[in-house]
């Protein structure tokens, strides 16, 4: 029985050495460990070299340099990566696709009904200025007195008020230079609008002029789909070989650019899909070019404004499309390339323009122009009251004119002038399309037709397409062959040139360069750090428990009745003569026995608290309590 005990009070203290959480006693013992187990290098020459100051001090040194190094590094890494760069990536495909959007323009506007007498009041004043600057008079069978009426297709349009010319807006030399003035509300500011080419100035005061007048009709007027007014513009059209389909197709009358016509707008019918490139499989036009200007100082070209653009899209003839000239035969070779952008954090794009805070004015999908022009259309109803007739217009708003806001020029050359100098905001909020399609083009020219066959093509057009020959319009035609070069496309495709596999590369890369270690060796740098965490908490508790176990409480209230000094003196002598009594007995007792008079002596009335440090309050503190707990009427 006796042997058991031994053995129970070993395995309790096993068990209690055995803890389930083990902890280090100090900060030395927790570096040590640290030291002697990492794999980290270098890091155990700092407990090896104990007994060397000089070599502790170098390899801490050594190891505190490379750890600065590191995340020196790190940092760099880091830098790099929260940059975002991107590195674009070129793919080539081979599949068949569908044929551009091709919008055909005539460059000859017409004189629309409703505004004719009015733009024959600016024909007569163009005259007057002309002579005026240049003493040239302008024939009167020059400028036609050709109109169309367009109230069948466009019922309702027509604003019936009354328009007045403003002669005061006139072209006049300016030091050199040939422009016109307009000034604000007030004619205190003034915006000159000034050119040093006098073709330039006389165009761009006449267009001034004729937006006030057309401002009282749509800018874009639709036009009847007919095959008789396809015909004004387009002869023949033949695709792979078959003639062209009216399925997808759109014509309308530009105020600018006269009647235009667009081919496989939407994309959607199988028949213009390409499966060959070449000439042969692609797309060829005979084009009517009419000579004869009907708006001749607003249209000074002759020939065939051309677009090839992607479906659905608002052609943008103004800044893109190029001119087909008068008697030649163009050949327009397509090369198609795709880009894919990232967007996000490395780079502004937009898929759809659904997250882009400007609304769209135009019925059509999203491009960066359709984005800048619908800002600008916003800037001006804000700031100048009115909308520029040659964009559409956002709902509420009126287009400009000098009759209803006199001083809307002024404001439009100025907000016009910020756009092209890049310091409106649409720059900034009109971000490009994430996934986009271009074209490039490569053209040929050749004359066409040619002196020997001029003859019989023209008896051919006239057979076919009621073609009336003249001496005045031998070339008033024009052939244009648009087609794929190759059905293969180019895709440049963004993608990370820092991602985060690359990143935890380069950072593992470092580590093994500084300290050849692995990740686990960044775990054990980080449970290394959690262990002295919680071995500052541990001391920082221990030290707050410490201070309030010692901290000395405030002395409790006493009575103010005291012990007297007769019943302290008959207290102290009772307790010395109970301790000599005591003393007597033990030596008794034991004879061998002597009292060591370092130690303190142990009596009974130990259990009486007595009093210890502070005998004036430790006095009324034993009287206090006699009173309440031990002391007894002597009559009870």
């Amino acid at each position: 029985m006796e042997e058991d005990l031994p053995k129970e009070t070993e395995a309790e203290t096993k068990e209690e050495d055995t803890a389930l959480i083990e902890f280090y006693s100090s900060f030395k013992d927790l570096f040590e460990f640290f030291c002697l187990n990492t794999t980290i290098h270098g890091t155990i020459r700092l407990v090896c070299s104990n007994s060397n100051r000089m070599k502790t001090a170098f390899w801490a040194l050594l190891f505190l340099s490379s750890f600065a190094m590191l995340y020196w590094q790190f940092a760099l890494i880091f830098n790099q990566y929260w940059a975002y760069p991107v590195v674009m990536s070129m793919s080539v495909h081979s599949e068949p696709k569908m044929f551009p959007a091709i919008t055909l323009c005539s460059l000859n506007p017409y004189r629309i009904s409703p505004v004719n007498q009015d733009i024959a009041k600016l024909d007569n004043l163009a005259r007057e200025t002309l002579y005026n600057l240049y003493g040239f008079h302008i024939p009167k069978n020059t400028l036609e007195n050709v109109s169309i009426d367009f109230s069948e297709e466009n019922p309702g349009k027509v604003n019936s008020s009354k328009f007045h010319l403003h002669r005061n807006i006139a072209l006049v030399k300016m030091g050199g230079k040939v422009g016109f003035r307009l000034c604000n509300t007030t004619g205190a500011n003034c915006y000159n609008k000034v050119y040093i080419s006098g073709v330039d100035a006389v165009q761009e005061w006449y267009r001034f002029h004729y937006m006030n007048i057309m401002s009282q009709i749509p800018s874009i007027i639709k036009m009847s789909q007919s095959n008789d007014h396809i015909k004004n513009l387009i002869y023949s059209c033949q695709y792979d070989g078959e003639p062209c389909r009216t399925s997808d197709h759109e014509r309308f009358h530009h105020p600018v650019y006269g009647s235009c016509f667009t081919l496989n707008k939407n994309g959607t019918d199988e028949f213009w899909k390409a499966f060959k490139p070449g000439i042969v499989h692609g797309l060829s036009l005979i084009l009517k070019v009419e000579q004869k200007d009907h708006i001749p100082l607003l249209s000074t070209t002759a020939g065939v404004r051309v677009m090839i653009h992607r479906h659905n899209q608002t052609p943008f003839l103004e800044h893109e499309g190029f001119d087909i000239r008068p008697g030649t035969k163009s050949t327009i070779g397509i090369k198609q390339d795709e880009v894919s952008r990232l967007g996000g954090a490395y780079g502004v794009c937009t898929n759809n323009g659904e997250d882009v805070n400007i609304k769209l004015v135009y019925n059509s999908t999203y491009t960066l122009q359709a984005c800048l022009h619908s800002c600008f259309q916003h800037h001006m109803v804000k700031n100048c009251g009115c909308g520029y007739y040659f964009y559409p217009l956002p709902s509420g708003a009126e287009y400009c004119n000098y009759n209803k806001h006199p001083a809307w020029g002024h404001c439009f050359y100025l907000l016009y002038k910020e756009l092209t100098d890049h310091q409106l905001i649409c720059f900034s909020q009109c971000p490009k399309l994430c996934r986009e399609t271009w074209y490039k083009l490569s053209a040929g020219y050749a004359n066409w037709p040619s002196t020997k066959s001029e003859k019989w093509i023209h008896r051919a057009l006239q057979a076919d397409y009621r073609y009336n020959i003249t001496t005045t319009n031998s070339k008033d035609i024009a052939k244009v062959n648009i087609f794929y070069e190759q059905l293969d496309y180019y895709s440049w495709d963004e993608s990370p040139e820092y991602n985060v596999t690359l990143v935890m590369s380069n950072m593992g890369s470092q580590w093994s360069l500084w300290f050849g270690s692995s990740v686990l060796s960044v775990v054990e740098m980080f449970e290394f750090l959690v262990d002295v965490t919680i071995l500052s908490l541990i001391f920082f508790y221990r030290r707050l428990t410490a201070k309030r176990r010692h901290k000395v409480s405030s002395p409790p209230k006493v009575p103010s009745v005291s012990l007297t000094l007769e019943k302290y003196r008959y207290i102290e002598e009772g307790l010395a003569m109970d301790q000599d009594a005591e003393k007597s007995q033990t030596s008794y007792e034991n004879p061998s026995f002597i009292p060591d008079e370092g130690l303190p002596t142990y009596s009974k009335y130990n259990k009486y608290q007595m009093p210890e440090l502070y005998p004036p309050v430790v006095l009324h503190r034993f009287k206090h309590q006699e009173d309440q707990g031990t002391h007894q009427d002597p009559k009870s």
